[in-house]
């Protein structure tokens, strides 16, 4: 680990507020000491009100960059793109299949050891710069491709995050109905041996499958068996629903976080109101009880598989999307000095939480059904995915005593929790866009994305869709967001450097990093998601639709291509910039050090923090310290214990 910043390479963490950092016992000072003292300690750095035009000391940024009107809407704005459909459907059943109770050992120390780190990572990169998830890389030029790798994965995700939007408010629109149409068995369905989810006091036939998983497959998807034939024509009502889904996505975002951010306010906050309902409504329950214990009894044999630790990786790349650029995005329209450390760890525990809630909620409602079957919890379980958002819980919900009140607020619910996470994902896509061709007003550009996103989104309300969601997820989703989140690491911390990295967070925020986050940074977040990558290749094996469905080998070629053109950006944008400076004395050096734009984007703010990071040079400089202890110091804050500058930043909004 170097140093960079005319230094080379560093390892340094970022700072988190004096209150919240664990105090260490202070050593006795040793003999060599530096001393530096700012004649400017109580300097005023005047910035411009956010309702004003910015000035932007880079050529290209030269446009003006809205901001949020006040700092709760970026946290609820947060708060609507951490909390999603993974919150709900996903992370229930990969708590069951990965040891129950259990999982939540796994799952919090990765949400400790990586996901807070990341998220928090995320957060200081766009705040500190104003720039987005492409743009950030100007403080490593050579790992800009990092950043387009993420952009890719997040249009991939955002593709058919939409599609699935659409079926929420297919069914939402279902539950209106005196009968709820997946509760009774359907004469067009054919010959098949069907019981209806609404209990009607006949004995189900041996082998039969439920109403609800042939309405979802029959009626809703009008499934193919397969896409050898090809995909079909787009089935017109999950059409209208996905044009509704993007039409009310493209009201939300067409003003920019101007209109999104007051959005958040209703996305983050009104599904917590249905599931509390929903919660209370489900303790209620007969059998809810013996559902949430299965969900909570822990599988402690389950702890030393590697499995469980790759999935709890994933969950919580998935539940707090990172490494998609989306955090990025929205904190690179804060203030310079907003508290950034507490609004992350709010976000990254309420994302816990609401994961928790859900899980009591789903599987109380899932004991309700095994209780009126006369059957085990594992048994009425189902499948993940939409198997288990669309078959298990409109199953269970048909079987309550108010199917259609808990329907029309089940379906609500996640129909506002997609909407939220939609928001986030399109705006990245919008933001990239934007600071690319600022020329282009935001409605016009919301508009050409919406529109985009619409015509790809076709392809998934076809018979075949669903075959072609699975492969995007596997390969453009999952694995791509976790070769980008190692990327990333790599590039700010063992290539831009630990210790610059710290003391940006220390210039914006006025607070010391504590050897927590100095360590995760450094050593333990890169550490396991290399472990976690490598088990991931070593055990990558072809995905199969519902466990049994074998792709044509064009699928899986379709596959592979989605997520090495995604690689291929890391190691493509290293060249180019490589060959970019070969003229240069050392090229590999300069491709890989940071821009002289990188930095604080108004021109007044980037002259004060290039004074303090010289003075800090300085300082580390006169101690001569041998490239050992340089990262011994990085990962510590020796440097903070052995040079001491007064220095105080007092930033002042007029």
């Amino acid at each position: 680990m170097s140093q960079n910043n005319n230094e080379g390479i560093e390892v340094v963490a970022p700072d988190e507020p004096a209150s919240e950092a664990s105090p260490i016992p202070e050593s006795p000072k040793p003999q060599q000491t530096t001393q530096l003292e700012s004649s400017s300690s109580n300097r005023k750095i005047s910035l411009q009100s956010t309702s004003n035009t910015k000035k932007e000391n880079n050529a290209d940024d030269q446009q003006d960059r809205m901001m949020w009107d006040n700092q709760v809407e970026f946290l609820m704005s947060c708060i609507a793109t951490s909390v999603g459909l993974g919150n709900v459907w996903r992370f229930p059943f990969v708590a069951y299949q990965n040891g129950g109770g259990a999982f939540l050992i796994p799952y919090l120390i990765v949400l400790f050891l990586i996901g807070k780190p990341m998220y928090y990572l995320e957060c200081v990169l766009g705040q500190f710069s104003s720039r987005n998830s492409i743009k950030v890389w100007s403080l490593s030029p050579a790992m800009k491709g990092t950043g387009y790798a993420q952009a890719l994965s997040c249009g991939y995700i955002l593709s058919y995050y939409v599609s699935i939007i659409a079926l929420c408010l297919f069914y939402l629109s279902m539950s209106f109905q005196s009968v709820l149409p997946w509760s009774v068995c359907d004469e067009a369905w054919g010959n098949v041996s069907c019981v209806p989810s609404k209990p009607d006091g006949s004995v189900p036939p041996p082998n039969a499958t439920s109403s609800a998983e042939l309405y979802f497959i029959k009626t809703v998807l009008q499934q193919s068996d397969g896409i050898e034939g090809g995909l079909g024509a787009p089935v017109w009502y999950l059409s209208l629903c996905l044009l509704a889904s993007w039409l009310i996505i493209f009201f939300i975002v067409a003003r920019g976080v101007k209109s999104s951010g007051k959005a958040s306010y209703f996305l983050a906050l009104f599904p917590y109101v249905v599931m509390i309902i929903l919660l209370i409504s489900t303790c209620l329950l007969d059998g809810a009880g013996n559902g949430i214990l299965f969900f909570l009894t822990p599988q402690w044999e389950k702890l030393i598989e590697l499995d469980v630790w790759y999935a709890a990786v994933t969950q919580v790349f998935f539940s707090l999307s990172v490494c998609t650029g989306a955090i990025i995005m929205f904190s690179s329209y804060n203030k310079f000095d907003q508290n950034i450390y507490r609004d992350s760890m709010i976000v990254t525990t309420l994302d816990t939480f609401t994961s928790l809630l859900s899980g009591i909620t789903i599987f109380g409602i899932l004991g309700n059904l095994a209780h009126e079957l006369g059957q085990e919890v594992s048994e009425v379980i189902g499948s993940g995915g939409t198997g288990l958002a669309f078959i298990s819980y409109p199953d269970a919900i048909a079987k309550t005593f108010q199917p259609q009140l808990f329907s029309i607020l089940f379906f609500l619910m996640m129909s506002v929790l997609g909407v939220g996470s939609g928001v986030a994902l399109l705006s990245t896509i919008n933001t990239v866009m934007m600071d690319a061709l600022p020329k282009i007003p935001v409605l016009y550009m919301s508009a050409m994305c919406c529109t985009a996103g619409f015509a790809i989104g076709l392809v998934y309300v076809t018979p075949g869709g669903q075959y072609i969601l699975e492969l995007v997820d596997y390969y453009g989703g999952t694995f791509l967001v976790l070769f980008s989140a190692i990327s990333e690491i790599v590039g700010v911390f063992w290539i831009y450097g630990l210790e610059n990295f710290c003391l940006d967070i220390q210039f914006m925020l006025g607070v010391d990093t504590s050897v927590y986050w100095r360590f995760c940074w450094g050593i333990i977040t890169p550490a396991m998601m290399l472990v976690v990558f490598i088990y991931a290749l070593t055990s990558f094996e072809a995905i199969k639709f519902g466990g049994t469905y074998t792709y044509p080998t064009l699928g899986y070629v379709s596959g592979y291509l989605m997520l090495f053109v995604g690689i291929a950006f890391v190691p493509i944008f290293i060249l180019l910039t490589i060959l970019k400076n070969r003229s240069s004395k050392e090229p590999v050096k300069e491709s890989f050090q940071s821009k002289k734009s990188w930095g604080p984007r108004l021109s007044n703010l980037h002259t004060e923090w290039e004074a303090f990071k010289q003075k800090w040079k300085n300082a580390r400089k006169d101690l001569h310290v041998s490239r050992v202890t340089h990262i011994w110091y990085s990962l510590t804050g020796g440097y903070q214990k052995r040079t001491s500058i007064n220095n105080t930043v007092n930033i002042v909004y007029n």
